[in-house]
């Protein structure tokens, strides 16, 4: 073997080196962690942790000698790549204990003093290279209560869940109740998508919900204790009160069992350090309720696209760990300019508001900065380059920041009387009361200012941080220390002269201290009072019995200037933790400013309008587009906008049929993007909206195995339909495509009729329910839905044959499809023609040998309608006109959008704007049209 340990118990602690005793006391406090042990310029593991960081980091593994007869196994990384390789071993679930030297070791003979500085886990993480700028890192914390031991069900079990980012500082937490609490919470985590889970020993020894969480895809999952009622006495000690009142979940008692999970957890893993207590910044506890936005299930969410594009069904934890890409809601409306705005923002996506008041207060603020751009770019500007206040509190607060960190606090504090002024002058009550509410903190800034020097050293150990005036004791020893530096002068320039040695140089290193260099070519020279240190390949080194004297003093005042700099610095530090409540809260106002600027961004970019919400239950959208879609266009394209129109009345089902390809499936996803847009308050892609309330949006898209959990594609396609109509209202918006395409024709067609048919008649929610099935299209006039009012409509996506040649116009218009057109699509997509050929064939065959069902005899009699006829053909005679008038305005608008108006004169706006008119004016149609719009 290459490695060798003695079987024998190692009982005899003496052989062993003092470093190895050193570091196996440490590792017997950490069993369960991976200690990186600094020795010198590495962090060194050894024994098991040696194996498992040499497999997971792809480092060379080492043996050393520790005592006769055990060579054990090590491997070590550079103590400047530390942050790396942390990264990559929290990325794999592993919790690190990070070993540092507590002493300098120039300055003792023993043995050095180490011990854990810090225990990072997933879930625990401030540091900024172990952090996504745009994503929170939640640690998640849950309880679980059951009212009935003896039959245990989703509908009599309640829970308690609590979520810490202590990148940030937030600190929240809700209890769930109702029926499908289960259901409810796993939405909640699949939104969150927490770093790590903390789960009482009770819910782990639930193999079922276990194997729930697992899939979730967290990088750990960590057992504690059952919660008891020293979870409740740990909020109560860290927020030195005696109710959970003030928080809102003292009559929660789940809610608080949770949160005090969570923080026990967090202390328990955190060592006592030289700033205090590292929790100090989690400040606040905010009591939440689901029901406050609305929920949207993980299916929606990947669907809509809503912060990544859809991948390949390869498990949750790629779709969790993925960067926001350019393909998605996101990613379009992500204007923002600071880390904690992006991150605002994407919660808004994710939590659409159920308030009509909420979300018109929201759209005032938007209107108002897309409306007034100076404002907008005044706050832009001011915005830009911020640095992350949320996750700089949360190092300040922890004890990790340094001198350059709270320098770059400082710049932001000094920006926050410019934003309060700016504020000061909007319109709309949602700014002003930002301006109002924003605390300008120069008390903080004037802090910072006093203490540090403007452009500090990275290291905080070194000195060179503490401006002078100061710290008076601090400007004493720098002036011994100046006296010093002139002292070494003066000596240099004597020993010159009475040597006559002109290159003499007195120097330091850490090795030898201070001496005195000679060429060895001036060896004659030397006195003989000199004394010889070392000899390298030019020069001699010596000293005297003078420079050693006044070695020790010189050193002395140097290592007391950096000891007291580093003290007086994290004393600052200290100070400034101290305002960590009134530095979040400006940071979350300045987050929100920035996300409400960004959507205005975003509509004056994009050409939004603002949408009318209200309770009502009528959905109305004109010229709608899908905002993702229009965006990644190829060159010459242009999207084509259309018309939704749903309510409970007349239009509750819209059943589109169409061939693939056509844009059916853009068009049903992009009105639940426009309606969900509108309920998080932004503008959205249309020239009108009207939006009455909807309480959830509900989306089964698409085909897929679930191959991890042993479900076949249509099973799938049924546990979200059954999801569906067990959780939808009737004021929920459910866009369905494709139900019953996993089995049989005969089966699917019964499957999607009856679904269809139950949301109809007894759900009442409005439906958009794209299909290959034509024979849905009778469901209009099924007596069966007549007699519940007869709320379907039937649309299809108009198309245009030439010959063999089918040309998807992508327009929404009344009527059913008359065929599939599946054939021609293959030949889109590059089929051999000899295949073509031949299912043509087949088809004429198929097509004569059986009678057409009632169904499609009706379809094709819904087709051939004069009505029909006559909207299918002014589509196509208007899709040319169209085409040509769009390019015109996307001419105009490219045109406009070049302009520098804070720097035109009246007479160049006045000569712009009649270039714009003869522009119009050229095309009659085209200014009308403009003019309407």
């Amino acid at each position: 073997m290459l490695y060798y340990r003695s079987e024998k118990p190692m009982d005899d602690e003496k052989r062993l080196t003092p470093m190895l005793a050193q570091y196996r006391q440490i590792k017997a406090r950490y069993p369960d962690a991976l200690v990186l042990f600094r020795l010198g310029d590495f962090y060194e593991t050894f024994e098991a942790d040696a194996k498992t960081a040499a497999r997971e980091l792809e480092l060379a593994l080492t043996a050393r000698t520790f005592a006769k007869g055990v060579r054990l196994p090590m491997a070590g990384v550079p103590h400047h790549h530390v942050q790396a390789y942390i990264a990559k071993l929290i990325e794999k679930g592993y919790k690190v204990a990070l070993v540092e030297q507590l002493e300098d070791p120039k300055k003792v003979r023993k043995l050095v003093k180490r011990d854990v500085v810090r225990l990072i886990t997933p879930g625990t993480v401030v540091e900024d290279a172990l952090l996504q700028a745009k994503r929170e890192n939640y640690l998640a914390a849950i309880v679980r209560a059951r009212r009935s031991r003896t039959h245990p069900d989703e509908a009599d079990t309640a829970f308690g869940l609590a979520l810490i980012d202590i990148s940030t500082g937030e600190f929240a937490t809700t209890q769930i109740e109702d029926p499908g609490a289960q259901t409810r919470l796993l939405d909640e985590l699949q939104r969150v998508q927490a770093s790590e889970f903390v789960l009482p020993q009770s819910l782990t020894a639930d193999e079922e919900f276990a194997a729930l969480i697992g899939a979730l895809g967290a990088a750990r999952i960590s057992t504690v204790p059952d919660p008891a009622a020293e979870a409740r006495r740990e909020l109560l000690e860290h927020f030195h009160t005696t109710t959970l009142a003030p928080f809102g979940c003292e009559e929660l008692p789940l809610a608080a069992a949770a949160a005090g999970l969570a923080l026990r957890y967090l202390k328990s893993n955190q060592p006592n350090n030289e700033n205090g207590s590292p929790l100090a910044h989690l400040n606040h506890l905010w009591t939440f309720s689901l029901s406050d936005t609305m929920t949207l299930d993980a299916a929606t969410r990947r669907n809509l696209e809503l912060t990544a594009p859809m991948q390949p069904a390869d498990g949750v934890e790629t779709f969790r760990r993925q960067t926001p890409a350019a393909r998605s809601l996101f990613s379009v409306l992500d204007q923002t300019l600071t880390a904690m705005g992006a991150r605002l923002l994407k919660r808004w996506i994710q939590q659409p508001l159920l308030d009509a008041d909420l979300i018109n207060a929201r759209l005032d603020a938007v209107e108002e900065l897309h409306r007034d751009v100076f404002l907008r770019e005044d706050v832009r500007k001011l915005l830009d380059g911020l640095y992350d206040v949320e996750r700089l509190v949360g190092r300040i607060g922890f004890g990790t920041a340094g001198a350059r960190d709270l320098n770059a606090l400082k710049r932001v504090l000094r920006r926050l009387p410019a934003m309060k002024a700016l504020l000061a002058r909007a319109q709309c009550a949602p700014l002003r009361g930002l301006g109002e509410q924003l605390d300008e903190l120069q008390d903080v800034a004037a802090l910072i200012d006093g203490a540090l020097v403007d452009d500090p050293p990275s290291l905080i150990k070194e000195g060179g941080l503490i401006k002078r005036s100061y710290h008076a004791p601090l400007d004493e020893l720098r002036e011994r220390a100046a006296q010093g530096s002139g002292w070494l002068k003066a000596l240099e320039e004597t020993e010159r002269q009475s040597t006559g040695i002109k290159s003499l140089r007195v120097r330091y290193n850490e090795v030898f201290g201070f001496f005195i260099e000679a060429p060895r070519s001036a060896a004659h020279l030397i006195p003989k009072h000199y004394e010889r240190r070392a000899t390298i390949s030019h020069a001699e080194r010596y000293v005297t019995p003078e420079l050693k004297a006044q070695e020790a003093a010189i050193l002395a005042t140097a290592d007391r200037i950096k000891d007291l700099e580093y003290e007086l610095f994290v004393q600052l530090r200290r100070d400034v933790a101290q305002h960590s409540a009134r530095l979040q809260a400006a940071a979350r106002m300045l987050a929100q400013l920035d996300a409400l600027a960004a959507l205005a961004e975003a509509a004056a970019r994009f050409h939004y309008v603002r949408p009318v919400v209200d309770d009502g239950d009528r959905i109305e959208i004109r010229e709608g587009r899908h905002p993702v879609v229009e965006r990644h266009l190829r060159d010459g394209e242009s999207f084509v906008p259309n018309d939704t129109r749903l309510d409970g009345d007349t239009h509750r089902v819209l059943i589109l049929t169409g061939p693939n390809m056509s844009g059916k499936s853009v068009f049903v996803r992009q009105v639940a993007l426009i309606v969900l847009m509108a309920q998080m308050g932004s503008f959205v892609p249309a020239s009108f909206a009207q939006v009455g309330l909807v309480d959830r949006i509900f989306t089964r898209v698409g085909a897929s195995d679930d191959i991890a959990q042993g479900r076949s594609t249509f099973l799938v396609e049924m546990n979200e339909a059954s999801h569906i109509l067990r959780h939808a209202s009737a004021r929920s918006l459910l866009v369905l495509d494709e139900v019953g395409r996993g089995t049989s024709t005969y089966d699917g067609i019964s499957l999607a009729w009856a679904i269809a048919e139950e949301i109809h008649n007894q759900l009442g929610a409005k439906t958009l329910f794209a299909t290959h099935f034509h024979e849905l299209t009778q469901l209009a006039s099924a007596e069966t839905i007549t007699a519940h009012g007869g709320a379907v409509k039937n649309y299809t996506m108009a198309i245009k044959e030439r010959g063999h040649e089918v040309v998807f116009l992508r327009q929404v218009i009344e009527g059913a499809a008359e065929k599939s057109f599946g054939i021609h699509v293959a030949q889109m997509a590059g089929l051999h023609p000899r295949l073509i050929t031949r299912a043509q064939e087949i088809l004429r065959g198929l097509e004569q040998s059986r009678e057409p069902s009632a169904a499609q005899a009706d379809a094709a009699a819904q087709q051939q309608r004069p009505e029909a006829q006559t909207a299918l053909a002014v589509v196509r005679e208007e899709r040319a006109l169209y085409e040509a008038r769009r390019a015109l305005w996307r001419a105009i608008l490219r045109e406009l959008a070049q302009v520098d108006v804070a720097n035109m004169t009246p007479v160049q706006a006045l000569v712009l704007l009649n270039e714009v008119k003869l522009k119009l004016s050229a095309d009659a149609g085209a200014a009308q049209t403009w003019d309407s719009a």
